[in-house]
């Protein structure tokens, strides 16, 4: 049975998170000693003690998903987990997936995250920017109605995460008018996201700007394991190829449906979520649910998802 790896970016995290593994919880540990001494304090402690606001905010957010999602991939191999076809990532993920797939060193991605997660924080001025959930609507009515909330302000939908889910960003008065639209043409749900950071739309330009640059000094490799990338749906090979979609992912949509049915349509049929959490386990359901989903959080799942 053809499988695919896929870690979830910022949203799953919370205060103890991976503390339920017992003889993987050294190996999680060993990981996560290794970000702590690229970011010089503790990270670990910060996962577990919180408090939450800190763990939230995305300088801090980003590394720890990163090293959550390598940690776990790390006691896959040692517990004789079988080797992916595929991984794919979720935005932050994707820099995880990487990683995994040997294209990026642990410790430079590290690094990377944390100063991507800057970026993204200095390029918008707190409370100018939102997001926002919208349930219930198709794809190209979400489309629409923030084309219609606009009004010379910027909205745009940014992660299309299954069918009938989408998330939107922009400053924050156009996602506000964003969410009224869509209440009055019937959503299911329509709420705004407790972020500050209105991922993924146009405002980020100027972070990708930054990361460009940044990037630049950052050594890849081409990818043991295909990567599926966010903003193209495609699998790169060349470090070159990697970088501009790492840059554009920024300020372009998470197209992650069209991802899971790109696995699906090369013979994936499995789809293991390496990370804290249930997102995109959920999530994949919704998409292609033929497709067998294990989420790994802990030791049990981890397990579970082994044996399949």
């Amino acid at each position: 049975m053809s499988l695919a790896l896929v870690f979830p970016g910022q949203g799953s995290q919370s205060v103890g998170m991976l503390a339920g593994f017992d003889s993987g919880l050294q190996q999680v540990k060993e990981t996560f000693a290794v970000a702590s001494g690229v970011l010089d304090f503790d990270l670990w402690e910060l996962i577990q003690q919180g408090p939450e606001a800190d763990l939230n905010d995305t300088r801090n957010t980003q590394p720890a998903m990163l090293a959550a999602g390598v940690a776990l991939w790390r006691l896959w191999q040692e517990r004789g987990g079988p080797a992916p076809a595929f991984m794919a990532g979720h935005s932050l993920g994707e820099y995880t997936a990487l990683v995994c797939a040997g294209a990026l060193e642990f410790a430079d991605a590290v690094e990377l995250v944390r100063d991507r997660g800057r970026y993204m924080q200095e390029a918008v001025v707190p409370g100018e920017g939102a997001m926002a959930a919208i349930l219930g609507l198709e794809d190209s009515r979400v489309i629409r109605l923030c084309e219609q909330a606009g009004a010379g302000e910027v909205v745009a939908a940014v992660n299309f995460n299954s069918p009938g889910q989408v998330v939107v960003a922009g400053t924050a008065g156009a996602v506000r008018r964003a969410v009224d639209l869509a209440r009055e043409e019937g959503a299911r749900r329509a709420v705004l996201l407790p972020v500050s950071v209105p991922s993924h739309c146009s405002l980020m330009r100027q972070a990708a700007r930054k990361l460009e640059e940044r990037l630049a000094g950052v050594t890849i490799r081409t990818p043991g394991i295909p990567v599926v990338n966010n903003v193209d749906v495609r699998v790169e090979s060349q470090p070159e190829a990697i970088r501009d979609a790492l840059v554009r992912q920024l300020y372009n949509p998470v197209r992650w449906v069209d991802t899971i049915r790109l696995l699906a349509a090369d013979g994936v049929e499995r789809v293991v979520e390496c990370g804290p959490g249930k997102v995109l386990a959920g999530l994949n359901r919704r998409i292609e649910r033929s497709m067998t989903v294990c989420p790994v959080f802990d030791e049990e799942s981890l397990q579970n998802a082994i044996e399949g």
